[in-house]
């Protein structure tokens, strides 16, 4: 049904009156998961990311800072270099398949394994597959130039073009005995189709082979649609159980506490119900987006399987541990055989930067210029993976390097970066094909204007995207100084379990609570909703760059964006400073 990754080269067989547009030689055109399609052409310049991009009920483009913002995806044949953003995108794939919503089908340029996914699970275990091509990047910009294309079988048609696609299957992949008796059935039903789709996914990768992992972090707990719900729950009913240590991303509430939280009972209940299905299938319920906060992290080199994006760019770029940006549901396979593709970045060779981003670093600043350089870096390389180099005299705290990675996965589809000095591969050589650019003082303004385009009037400060690490919640309290937060300004910060337990042995939590700020476990800005999100706030406030990219998108309201103690500032005057802040002003 699927096919693989190796990109074998076909003929074309053309029939145009404008052989100048392809000509007759070998190129490659590749069919991933098969469906007939027929639609409008729509080429997205830029990569997107469907969770937090993507309207999942309508197939609308709701990322207020992509350029084909408002655009309708549904039934269109959907050309973009790759994907981009959260590793939840396969999910909102899934929901957008099931309400007949998707596009009719995606092409991609580059490799891309998040939509693919997607699609996948929408034929094999909801019989709603969505056809997805990969193509050389001739025939690619000829297809964008065309209004309306078809892809009929196993041949693509536009223009009077009809293109032959490839599509191998997964048997040159090497497994092992135990890979064979998964593939087999003799763990279960449940196991046999993790595995199958294991095959299935390392193959489009083209990878030959699976490699052992030692942990997994799963994703799809987020009620952002019952797709992911209906999901966990088949597969729980099927006997899926994790056979290596799990843990659970933020969930969509407050798992203990949402029923006092004014939560609307029926999505409480499915919320629950979904993080219950993971918990039951063996995973630890740490429901936390920030698992390198937990005690037991992974070491340098550790091959594991994660999803969630800015956890897998924090553990492949400052934890030096292996891991690809899996999509939702193949996190849930690997954790059910401890197996994953053995490609992309598991391997030394795939590390390499192929972009040097040379930054001129400000004489001085504060801790918002670090979700900004991540922000700007992914802008500027993203598809591949960069270095950044000019922060060498820097000395950005774990907390600056969380919030640089997270705000890098919003516009980089690669999954790490390196930065000369402060990480471990800061070092690698680039490749012998790499580019350079330069990150400027005029990035860092332009970006702080379109960050701050919002009225100054702020009702909601947003601190814990990622969630919070117990520092910056001691730092928070520091910033608040014994003043208490404006009665018009909601103040909330999201944390893990962990952080939750630690902050209030250290009587961090009351410190806060005293001040007006709410402290919530479990959920984190990416899944929370109303009325938790506060139903009558128009501008909200944020440290985050990657919430300041998806907030518009994900909830309606503006933004406003600055350091975690202007943040503070702004939590307890209600108003946000107008213009660029001073350490930005004095570059003049």
């Amino acid at each position: 049904m699927v096919t693989t990754a190796s990109c074998l080269n076909i003929d074309l067989f053309i029939k145009t009156e404008r052989p100048d547009m392809i000509t007759n030689t070998e190129h490659t055109a590749v069919l991933f998961v098969k469906n007939d399609a027929v639609g409008q052409v729509l080429t997205c310049k830029e990569g997107l990311s469907f969770w937090g991009g993507v309207d999942p009920d309508t197939g609308k483009i709701i990322d207020a800072l992509h350029p084909n913002h408002g655009a309708s995806l549904a039934g269109k044949i959907v050309l973009m270099p790759t994907s981009r953003g959260s590793c939840s995108g396969s999910g909102v794939m899934l929901q957008l398949a099931r309400n007949g919503q998707a596009p009719a089908a995606l092409v991609f340029r580059e490799e891309e394994d998040i939509l693919t996914l997607g699609a996948l699970i929408a034929g094999l275990l909801f019989e709603r597959p969505v056809a997805i091509l990969r193509l050389d990047a001739a025939i690619y910009d000829a297809l964008s130039q065309a209004e309306t294309a078809q892809v009929r079988g196993e041949d693509l048609l536009f223009n009077g073009h009809s293109i032959g696609l490839q599509t191998p299957g997964p048997e040159s992949l090497q497994l092992t005995d135990a890979d064979h008796r998964m593939k087999a059935g003799h763990g279960g039903k449940a196991q046999k189709i993790a595995m199958d789709v294991l095959c299935l996914m390392a193959a489009a990768q083209g990878a030959t082979s699976l490699i052992d992992v030692s942990r997994a972090h799963i994703d799809g707990c987020i009620l952002a649609h019952d797709a992911n719900l209906d999901f966990a729950e088949k597969m729980q009913e099927m006997g899926a159980k994790t056979v290596i240590p799990t843990t659970i991303n933020a969930i969509s509430v407050d798992r203990e506490n949402w029923t006092k939280q004014g939560v609307v009972p029926i999505f409480g209940s499915k919320a629950s119900r979904l993080a219950d299905a993971y918990v039951n299938m063996g995973a630890q319920p740490t429901f936390t987006c920030a698992p390198y906060l937990l005690d037991d992290i992974p070491a340098e080199d550790e091959a594991i399987g994660w999803s969630e994006s800015n956890a897998v760019i924090y553990a492949n770029s400052v934890l030096g541990a292996r891991t690809q940006k899996h999509p939702d549901y193949l996190d849930l396979f690997i954790a059910m055989t401890g197996r994953a593709p053995n490609t992309g970045v598991y391997l030394s060779k795939n590390r390499r930067p192929q972009c040097e981003i040379r930054v001129e670093l400000p004489e001085c600043y504060d801790d918002a210029i670090w979700p900004m350089l991540g922000w700007l870096a992914g802008a500027k390389s993203p598809n591949g993976i960069p270095v950044l180099s000019g922060l060498e005299q820097a000395t950005p705290t774990p907390d600056d390097l969380k919030a640089l990675c997270a705000a890098f996965g919003t516009t980089s589809a690669a999954p790490m970066l390196h930065v000369r000095g402060h990480t471990p591969e800061g070092t690698l050589p680039l490749r012998d094909d790499s580019t350079y650019c330069d990150l400027t003082i005029s990035d860092l303004i332009d970006l702080w204007g379109t960050f701050n385009a919002a009225d100054d009037q702020v009702d909601l400060i947003a601190i814990g995207s990622p969630h919070a690490s117990l520092t910056e919640c001691r730092k928070f309290a520091q910033y608040l100084d014994g003043r208490s937060c404006s009665t018009k300004t909601k103040t909330i910060v999201t944390v893990g379990r962990k952080t939750l337990a630690l902050a209030t042995k250290e009587g961090l939590v009351t410190q806060l609570e005293a001040a007006g700020v709410q402290v919530f476990p479990d959920i984190c800005w990416c899944s929370i909703t109303e009325p938790v999100f506060p139903n009558d706030a128009k501008v909200l406030m944020t440290n985050s760059g990657k919430y300041s990219h998806y907030a518009k998108g994900l909830t309606g309201r503006d933004v406003r964006f600055g350091s975690l103690k202007n943040c503070a500032d702004v939590a307890v005057n209600s108003i946000a400073t107008s213009g660029l802040p001073a350490w930005l002003k004095l570059e003049n």
